[in-house]
């Protein structure tokens, strides 16, 4: 059962987000566990009770062997009072961590789904603006973080704030006032020095964050193009790239660790003369007769209960100040708006032959230059469409448009006469299918990778769409058959072999809408006119809009559109068109020419 996620994209404020704002937007993954919440604060408060309790009955037992003990004087009543104040404790911390550890995990990755599919969520435009490796390593901090944070806070921060609150209140109760003003000057120095010292360093752990992420960009993007690097042996280019992100990171975190030296040996020098003057008042007391042994057991105990949690706190404020960083930025992914989005009323796209319509539509990816200029087209139920034009034209641009990577700027895209704009995109994208020019595969088998265009189908499925797209027997001839890897980004397979896989992903789905984005264009001549027949057969009562800068893939297509800088110039069929003698037949004689000048 899936658990729903909730909805946090709310605007980035300028500058830093103050803490409260960090917190606030984590409380909504937290509330479905407030039960366990509750269950774990109160096995903590046992915890400290029985932790309180053990110098105590350490006191009583000290003082009651200092009179001559006896077998019948031997306090086993306190020594075992002892024992099991001392197993409770251990008892409790141990059920907190057993309440609670769902608590960290699962709100962990309940934040790290929101944003993963948030980020899905978004516009092809900030993913063609985004660093790969920035991006996955700020999502890998932030859900670290969180565990982290909520790890912290109840572990350390709240039981050590409860421990010193409950020493000091016994320490009032069973002597004097002045054990709580010693204690509470300390408290208060170590306070403000951790939080002032903590504030000045954060700002080195933010510069080291942020060298991070650019150096784990970098890393990636290098990574992703090994080829590339190889191509223009430019391997010494990389590690300077990426070793100038390391720098900052190296300096950064240099002046971190320096700081934390300063840090440490404040936090170190107000802790020991806080225990040192603790320690002098209870000695005094037994010297004039106001205390016992006992007293002076219980009041060192008691300071070193206080002690180590101390030293902790202040560690622990920095780190808490460092996951706060992290998940600032993680919650920064999900301020990125969503250029587009279902309108509340949208209702879910129901076709099996739809009527595909451009209705003067205009779009530009960047306002000071426009792509298309008033396109419009219609597709006829069962009817094919192609589009062709020199590169740069704005083919490819229709098929983004359709998918809803981007809304148009003026004019209609419609099915059905339904505005996309009006209906859900799961149920547009739902009724397309598409291969496009540019391939790109999963690192995962071929079986995957072909059964991605509908994860619900069988392997028969799969095997009859490979058959389909004719790669079947090329996947039998592997190794592994169809359990072969691809590799990133299919790299393992040839131009040809990776487009085939596509065309079988595109079948599988069974679409009633088909867009073939230049589908033959990584194909020889033999396979490309296999293919070609079998797009021709899938094609048959579907609705299909072809993408081609080969026009011998398109001869037959019902109508043909060519488009120049934006505009379609010429519409009709092949004949037609090329007795116009216009933009498509130059464009024909031109790439017959080259057909026949190259080598069989």
């Amino acid at each position: 059962m899936s658990t729903p996620v909730p909805d946090l994209s709310i605007a980035r404020p300028e500058g830093d987000k103050p803490t409260s704002l960090i917190l606030s937007r984590l409380a909504p993954f937290l509330k479905p566990y407030s039960g366990r919440i509750a269950i774990a604060m109160a096995c903590l408060l046992f915890a400290k009770v029985a932790g309180l309790a053990v110098p105590m009955v350490l006191k009583r037992l000290i003082d009651t062997l200092g009179i001559t003990p006896t077998p019948a004087l031997i306090p086993v009543a306190l020594l075992l009072a002892y024992g099991a104040a001392r197993l409770s404790e251990r008892v409790f911390t141990e059920m907190r961590q057993i309440v609670f550890a769902r608590v960290m995990a699962r709100s962990s990755r309940m934040v790290m789904l929101s944003v993963f599919r948030h980020l899905h969520s978004l516009s092809l435009r900030f993913h063609l603006n985004r660093r790969t490796g920035g991006v996955t390593r700020d999502v890998e901090r932030g859900g670290s973080a969180i565990s982290d944070l909520l790890d912290w806070t109840l572990y350390t921060i709240i039981p050590t704030l409860i421990e010193v609150t409950l020493v000091t209140a016994v320490l009032v109760f069973l002597y004097d006032i002045y054990f709580a003003l010693i204690t509470l000057v300390v408290l208060i120095a170590y306070i403000a020095w951790t939080v002032a010292v903590t504030e000045w360093r954060t700002k080195f752990y933010r510069a080291s964050v942020e060298a991070d992420t650019r150096a784990s960009a970098s890393a990636v993007d290098s990574l992703l193009n090994y080829e590339t690097v190889k191509y223009f042996n430019n391997e010494n280019h990389e590690a300077a790239r990426y070793d100038t992100s390391l720098q900052q990171m190296e300096e950064a975190n240099v002046k971190s660790y320096k700081t934390l030296a300063v840090l440490n040996v404040g936090q170190s020098a107000i802790v020991a003369i806080g225990v040192t003057a603790l320690m002098w008042k209870a000695a005094h007391g037994v010297v004039v007769g106001k205390l016992s042994v006992g007293d002076l057991v219980l009041v060192n105990a008691y300071l070193l209960q206080m002690a180590m949690p101390l030293n902790y706190l202040g560690m622990m404020y920095r780190e808490v100040k460092q996951a706060l960083t992290n998940i600032e930025r993680l919650w920064g992914l999900l301020d990125e708006q969503q250029e587009v989005r279902d309108k509340a009323e949208a209702r879910a796209l129901q076709t099996t032959q739809p009527r595909l319509a451009f209705e003067d539509v205009r779009f530009s990816y960047d306002t000071r230059r426009e792509i298309l200029h008033g396109i419009r087209f219609e597709v006829p139920p069962g009817h094919t469409v192609a589009v062709v034009g020199h590169s740069g034209s704005g083919k490819s641009t229709l098929a983004r448009l359709l998918y809803r990577f981007y809304d148009v700027d003026s004019g209609a895209i419609t099915i059905d006469g339904q505005d996309l704009r009006a209906l859900t995109q799961d149920s547009v994208r739902g009724a397309i299918g598409i291969v496009p020019q540019d391939t790109v595969l999963f690192n995962d088998s071929i079986r995957y990778n072909i059964r991605y265009g509908r994860p619900s189908a069988s392997d028969e499925e799969v095997e009859d769409a490979a058959r389909a797209a004719h790669i079947h027997r090329f996947i039998e001839s592997l190794p592994d058959g169809y359990d072969s890897e691809v590799g990133e980004r299919g790299l393992k397979l040839s131009g040809g072999e990776k487009q085939r896989v596509a065309i079988a992903r595109a079948l599988l789905k069974n679409p009633a809408i088909l867009i073939f984005d230049e589908a033959t264009s990584a194909l020889d001549s033999a396979s490309e006119k296999a293919i070609q027949a079998e797009l021709d057969r899938i094609a048959i009562g579907r609705t299909t809009l072809v993408i081609a800068h080969r026009l011998s893939t398109v001869m037959d297509a019902d109508e043909i559109l060519v488009m120049d800088a934006g505009n379609i110039v010429e519409r009709g069929n092949h004949a037609a068109l090329i007795a116009r003698n216009g933009h498509y037949a130059a464009m024909w004689r031109l790439q017959q020419q080259a057909s026949e000048a190259a080598p069989t």
